[in-house]
C-alpha cells in the first residue's frame, strides 16, 4: 500500500493562498528548494486537483520553470495523477486523468498498488474531499513568516473535525518551519 502525503504552503495565518490565488508570498530560496527536490525523490507518483495540476503545468515544462531545473526535471518526470470533475486534454507529459464525481474510489484503489508513495501538492479542494474519506496518511505544512491578512483558509469546505499528531518540527533558515502531522484517530 501506498502512503498518500499532503504538502502545502501556508501563511501564518492560516490561508493556503491569498486573494485571488496569489502565491506570490511563497518563500523560497536555495535551501527550500533543495528541501523540495529531496521530498519529491521520496515519491513515486504526484497527484493534483485540476486548477493546481493547470498552474504546475504551465509551468514546469516552460522556460521559467527550468529556472530551477532541478526541480523541473523531476516534476517533468514523475507520473502525474489529476482529478477532475470532468475529463479535459491533459497537455502535461506522464499525466493520468481521474474524472467523475468519485474521486475517493479511484485514488483508494491507487494507494492500494505498489510503489514510493503519492504526492498531493496544493490542492486543498481534492485533499479536502480526501480528508473526509480518510485517505490522507501524512500532512506536510510548510508554514511562511507572512501573515496575509486574506485569502482561501487551509481545509475550506472539511466536513468533520480531523484531529491530527504532530509528528516532527523541521526549521528553516529563511524562517519557514514545516510541520508533519499525521491522523490522530
Amino acid at each position: 500500500m501506498q502512503k498518500l502525503v499532503l504538502f502545502m504552503m501556508v501563511s501564518t495565518d492560516g490561508y493556503f493562498e491569498g486573494p485571488d490565488h496569489d502565491l506570490s508570498w511563497h518563500n523560497v530560496d536555495g535551501e527550500f528548494n533543495e528541501f523540495a527536490d529531496a521530498q519529491l525523490r521520496e515519491f513515486g507518483a504526484l497527484l493534483f486537483g485540476h486548477k493546481t495540476y493547470d498552474f504546475m503545468a504551465d509551468f514546469w515544462p516552460t522556460a521559467k520553470g527550468q529556472e530551477t531545473p532541478g526541480t523541473a526535471q523531476i516534476m517533468n518526470a514523475m507520473p502525474k495523477f489529476v482529478a477532475a470533475h470532468e475529463p479535459f486534454e491533459a497537455k502535461w507529459l506522464g499525466t493520468t486523468m481521474i474524472a467523475g464525481p468519485d474521486i475517493a474510489t479511484p485514488i483508494a484503489a491507487l494507494k492500494e498498488g505498489s510503489g514510493k508513495g503519492i504526492l498531493l501538492l496544493g490542492s486543498n479542494m481534492l485533499c479536502v474531499s480526501l480528508m473526509n474519506a480518510r485517505l490522507v496518511d501524512e500532512f506536510r505544512l510548510m508554514m511562511n513568516p507572512v501573515a496575509l491578512g486574506a485569502g482561501t483558509s487551509l481545509f475550506t469546505g472539511l466536513s468533520k473535525r480531523t484531529p491530527l499528531k504532530l509528528e516532527s518540527v523541521q526549521r528553516f533558515k529563511s524562517g519557514n518551519v514545516l510541520e508533519r502531522y499525521l491522523p490522530a484517530a
